[in-house]
């Protein structure tokens, strides 16, 4: 584990800060009774931000703490909530009993709440054990994930059965859980879509359109590994030099990588850090910075969606709904299926069967005001219509609260 931590420092030194919460080992507990939320790391808690703001809300009498298990997670965490008292940003220790048990004991907290997909045997069973409810909360679960955790049956038989209730994004996340052992799983929506752009979010987006001028922006967004290289070629071949390419690699580690990446191929480059005017002759603006998917989505004129263009799942691309930029997504987004079915249903995203297909489908959005204007609409109609997870999320909660984890009316019997 420890290794492991080594490892990942090489690239990211901030895995060695707090080595000591990874252990279980915290400092004396300030304020409580607390509801624990787990947020792995920065999808998860900008996930779970309406969540907690619920929690704040209708549980005064309770703080929160956020657990993550990476650094971006982490500081994540404390950017949407440094300011408030009632919660604490600390790391998960590692799934090793006397550790996590260790982390129980501390904290005591009344309810456990696992954002998405964190099925962690002995935090579970620890937590089962101690009379701790959980909550596996906007849970979803692909095929692939389902096959691989079906090589284990009886583990995650008892994963599953270990948790109190379970709130599942859609209805055929609740079949692939309920199968497998998760007999208490609900449909109660996907939470990010009642995830409202921050004003300060807004409000940034216009600086960054005040940088770029009138130029057509082209958001590459959440860029994975593997995918940049591709893109910055096609985007050379295919896009008028007046096309500003805004690129946002997932992981902060590899900003310095693709930067070379768009470098070797004679791209002229800028940076969202260096706070500058975006240049005429700059082909490529690098947005190194973390927490401003929203402002680079809203200052885009269409987006590409990252991880979808090689077997990565895709990302979410609820954001870009949300503001109302057209999207434009590969074929690999079977973390998000259902969204992104419905999305492609509703207008408010393409898809394109490659990166080169894609590139050419943005550029023709680009040149077109009537297509964009439509998909604009489709794309804010369509998240508004798909909110209220979060209040059927706060039921669950509520019900656990009180000591009354009765099964849902379509929980299996």
């Amino acid at each position: 584990m420890v290794a492991r931590l080594f490892w990942r420092a090489r690239r990211q030194p901030a895995y060695l800060r707090h080595l000591g919460e990874r252990l279980g080992r915290y400092p004396a507990v300030e304020r409580g009774p607390f509801i624990w939320i787990h947020a792995v790391s920065v999808g998860e808690t900008r996930a779970a931000e309406p969540l907690i703001r619920a929690v704040l809300a209708a549980c005064p009498e309770y703080s929160v703490v956020l657990t993550h298990m990476t650094p971006t997670g982490r500081e994540t965490g404390q950017a949407l909530f440094g300011t408030e008292p009632r919660v604490r940003s600390v790391y998960l220790p590692y799934d090793f009993r006397p550790l996590v048990v260790r982390f129980i004991r501390h904290f005591g907290p009344r309810l456990g709440v696992l954002m998405e997909t964190e099925l962690w045997p002995e935090l579970l069973g620890s937590c089962h054990r101690a009379g701790v409810p959980t909550l596996l909360a906007n849970a979803r679960l692909s095929e692939r994930s389902a096959r691989r955790y079906a090589r284990w049956p009886a583990l995650t038989r008892a994963t599953l059965g270990a948790l109190t209730a379970i709130g599942a994004q859609t209805e055929a996340d609740m079949r692939r859980l309920r199968a497998l052992g998760g007999g208490t799983a609900e449909v109660t929506g996907n939470i990010k879509f009642d995830i409202t752009p921050p004003d300060a979010a807004l409000a940034l987006a216009r600086v960054f359109r005040d940088r770029t001028g009138a130029r057509p922006v082209l958001l590459a967004a959440s860029t994975r590994a593997g995918e940049e290289a591709p893109l910055l070629d096609v985007f050379l071949r295919l896009a008028p030099p007046a096309t500003l390419l805004l690129l946002v690699p997932r992981h902060p580690q590899r900003f310095e990588d693709v930067a070379n990446v768009a470098a070797t191929r004679g791209l002229r480059i800028q940076r969202r850090s260096d706070e500058q005017p975006v240049s005429p002759q700059t082909r490529v603006w690098l947005g190194d910075s973390m927490g401003e998917m929203f402002a680079y989505y809203a200052s885009a004129d269409v987006a590409m969606i990252g991880g979808s263009w090689l077997p990565h799942g895709g990302q979410n691309l609820i954001e870009a709904c949300a503001v109302g930029t057209p999207a434009v997504i590969g074929p690999h987004t079977f973390n998000f299926s259902l969204v992104a079915e419905q999305a492609v249903a509703a207008g408010a995203v393409a898809r394109a069967g490659s990166i080169d297909e894609g590139m050419q489908t943005a550029l023709s959005i680009l040149d077109s005001p009537a297509q964009r204007t439509r998909m604009r609409e489709a794309g804010l109609h369509f998240s508004a219509a798909h909110r209220g997870a979060t209040q059927r999320t706060m039921r669950i909660i509520s019900r656990l609260l009180t000591n009354d984890p009765s099964k849902p009316e379509n929980a299996s019997q």
